[in-house]
């Protein structure tokens, strides 16, 4: 999984949290865990702090990048959901067992959330969710 793209994109600001980062975008942000972390609703309210302060009045997606493996706790999803501007969220992965695991996600997100192998089309469908703020 690449992060690069043809066009030149800047990384606003990097966090790195203990179970793994977060990279945050103009409009996005990617989150890249650590083998074997567990996110917990502790450290999904990390992860929502951060994306108030980047995205307060403004549409944002999300990206996780599961190169490695790590479990979370389903009921997190019922505190994203409640995120008006989070429009979209992505999963990347190339692993099946992601692919069962995200099935079951989706079944507590119940908003916009797509499986992709590869980031650039996680990416193209996460920019074309969001709406331009004018």
């Amino acid at each position: 999984m690449k992060f690069t793209s043809t066009k030149k994109t800047i990384v606003v600001r990097e966090y790195q949290l203990d179970i793994g980062s977060i990279q945050v975008f103009d409009n996005y942000m990617v989150a890249n865990f650590d083998e074997g972390a567990t996110v917990t609703l502790e450290r999904a309210y990390q992860i929502i702090g951060i994306s108030e302060i980047h995205f307060r009045d403004r549409d944002f997606g999300y990206i996780s990048l599961r190169k490695n493996s790590y479990a979370v706790d389903p009921t997190i999803y019922n505190y994203l959901r409640g995120l008006e501007n989070l429009k979209a969220f992505a999963i990347v992965s190339k692993k099946e067992i992601d692919m069962h695991n995200f099935k079951i996600e989706k079944l507590f997100y119940k908003k916009p959330m797509e499986f992709f192998i590869e980031f650039e089309n996680a990416l193209a469908w996460v920019k074309k969710r969001i709406k331009p703020k004018k």
